[in-house]
Parts: structure tokens; sequence; C-alpha cells
């Protein structure tokens, strides 16, 4: 091997097995399987790795495997504190079995999901944890024609269909809602995110029972649509809410982001949380606890999500031929956690 390509990095595994005076079979053993050889010969070979700087190739050996050490995740929105959490606790999983993971957002654009998805066919991927933004199916359509094991996150599969691990949003928007109509709110508005996302309905259908349950009729339950689940969105929505009247007592919002932009909104306009309204959102992300007015939420476990999610998997590709791999629909139970932003009552009308 010439000196220019020692300095550029391009050893090959012959260039290792020249310098060590061993076959490129002994080589490949060492990297692979170092226990079939001996600890004199593995020495040399691993010095001459270490002065020719030899790195494997990892695309060689994802050819021969058929596919690579890399998982993908594609999220939804990774400005959200909530789908970082989830990618973290999948991370943690995969690497304590030797995985890497690759987080990819699509930032809610089908488009960009279709284009991640060839690209994880492109390299080879694991396997796939994503949160679709086509709500139509497709996406576990494409994964399925192209053999990539998948599970989806924070979406709800038929088991028949695949793997999947989300919460009971429909149980968490009834909590939330449950909340406020026991402190006697009886006008209170849901800000929601996109309406296409089965999250955001869930939600609302679980505050609508909330609200028959409490005897009250279901336009006590006022919708704020929004376009975007984001802390502007938030703004903008407690800005419509400010022009109500009579006014809400009491908001709940489909994710912390949106409640943070509200909180905003109505501390700009002078309006005191909770004294004159009471806010809830829906996560607890990190910065619900730390908000000027701390914020209560409906708590959904995230890093569990993630770490449940990438156990199956883990358990989808390493099933054999000869064992049936059991598809699972996981529903997690998510927790409302009460802070001051709903603690004390509001001035409610009668």
């Amino acid at each position: 091997m010439t000196e220019a390509a020692h300095v550029s990095g391009k050893a090959g595994i012959k260039d290792v097995a020249r310098v060590a005076g061993v076959s490129v079979g002994t080589v490949s053993n060492v990297i692979n399987n170092p226990e079939l050889v001996s600890d004199d010969t593995r020495g040399r070979v691993r010095a001459a790795i270490a002065q020719l700087g030899y790195v494997r190739s990892e695309t060689a050996r994802q050819l021969r495997a058929g596919h690579s050490r890399i998982v993908a995740m594609l999220v939804l929105d990774l400005a959200n504190p909530f789908f970082a959490d989830v990618a973290k606790g999948a991370e943690r999983t995969l690497r304590d079995v030797g995985l890497g993971v690759m987080v990819c957002n699509s930032a809610g654009s089908t488009a960009d999901e279709a284009d991640y998805l060839s690209l994880f066919a492109e390299q080879r991927v694991r396997g796939v944890l994503v949160t679709p933004a086509d709500t139509s199916g497709r996406t576990v359509e494409l994964l399925r024609a192209r053999g990539i094991p998948f599970v989806l996150v924070d979406r709800s599969l038929p088991a028949d269909q695949g793997c999947s691990v989300s919460v009971d949003d429909v149980l968490g928007g009834a909590m939330a809602v449950r909340h406020l109509v026991s402190s006697g709110h009886r006008r209170i508005a849901y800000v929601g995110g996109p309406a296409h996302l089965a999250q955001v309905r869930d939600r609302f259908t679980g505050g609508l029972d909330a609200v028959r349950e409490g005897g009250l009729a279901d336009d006590a339950l006022i919708t704020i649509e929004s376009d975007r689940p984001d802390v502007a969105a938030g703004r903008d929505a407690g800005a419509r809410l400010l022009g109500m009247s009579p006014r809400p007592t009491a908001v709940f919002c489909a994710n912390d982001l949106l409640a943070l932009g509200v909180l905003q909104s109505l501390y700009a306009a002078g309006v005191r949380v909770p004294h004159d309204i009471a806010l809830v959102g829906y996560d607890d992300i990190e910065f619900a606890a730390a908000a000027a007015v701390p914020l209560t939420s409906v708590r959904q476990p995230a890093a569990r999500i993630g770490r449940t999610a990438a156990e199956l998997l883990l358990a989808e590709t390493e099933a054999t031929a000869d064992d049936d791999h059991i598809h699972q629909r996981i529903v997690l139970r998510p927790e409302l956690v009460v802070r001051d932003s709903s603690r004390r009552a509001a001035r409610v009308a009668d």
C-alpha cells in the first residue's frame, strides 16, 4: 500500500493481511470471530489494523447480511419535546443490543415521509419505528411492500396488521375535562391541533364524554381549531379565546405546546391563570412543570412508549422463519398531573 493510501484512510482488508503476514480469512476471523484465532495472531492483526487505520466497510457487511445495524425512527415533529423523549427511550433500548438509531423528522409532511421511507429501504435499515404523517394507511402499505419490519409509535394499529404502541387518548381527554368539570367549570374550550390527527379527535371525544358524565350539554365544550400543534398556534388560539363572549372559564389543549402558547397570550392580556381561566395541557413535557404558572397536564409515558416500541421491533426482527411473530397492539394508560394552572377554581359563571 502506498503512503498516500495510508494517509487517506483507504487501507483495505488485504493491506491488513499483508502487514500482519496472515490470510484475508484470518483477518476476517479476528474481526468477526476472534475466538477462532490464537492470541498471538490476534495481536498481530490488531496491531496492523491500528497501524493502517483500517475501518471495515459497513456497506459491504450490509450487502452480505441483507440489512444494517441501524434502526430508523421517523417522528412527526422533533420540535415537540414529547417526540424527543420517545426517541430517547427507543435509543437506549436499541443501543443496549448494539444497534444504532437514525432519527428523522417528517414535520407532518406526507411527501417528506415518503422520501424517508425510500431512503430507509435503500439503506437496508434493520427496521422502522414510525409515527405516520400520512393517515391513509399508505405508510404501512409501503413498509410492508418493501419487507421492512416496523412498529407504529404513538399510533394504534389492529394487531393483525402489525405492532403498535399508543396511549389511550380518549381516557386522557376524559381525565382532563373531568378534572375541570369537578372544579366547577361549565364552559370549557378545547384547543385542538390538526383535525386529521386521531389523537386530536380522541382527546376531544374523551372530553365530551366527561362533559356528559357531569350532566352538561355538549356545547359546554367549545372547540377552537388550529392547523398546527405548536406554541405560535396556541398564542393565536389564546387571542381568539379572549374575544369570546361569554368567555370560557377553562381551557383544555391537545398538547402542552398549545397550552404554553395560550398561557403566553393570556398573560400578555393580563388574564390570570388559574384565577380567571384554568388551563390544562397534554403530554407533560419537561417545560410544563417549568412554566411561569406550572401547567396541569395529562402525562404520556414518552420514554416507555419508545422503549416498548423498540422491544417490539427487536422481537420482530429476531424472529426466525420457524418462529411465528405475534403482532401486539399495546395501549398505555395516561396520568393526570395537577399543578397550579388549574389547582385553584377560577371565577366561574353560573
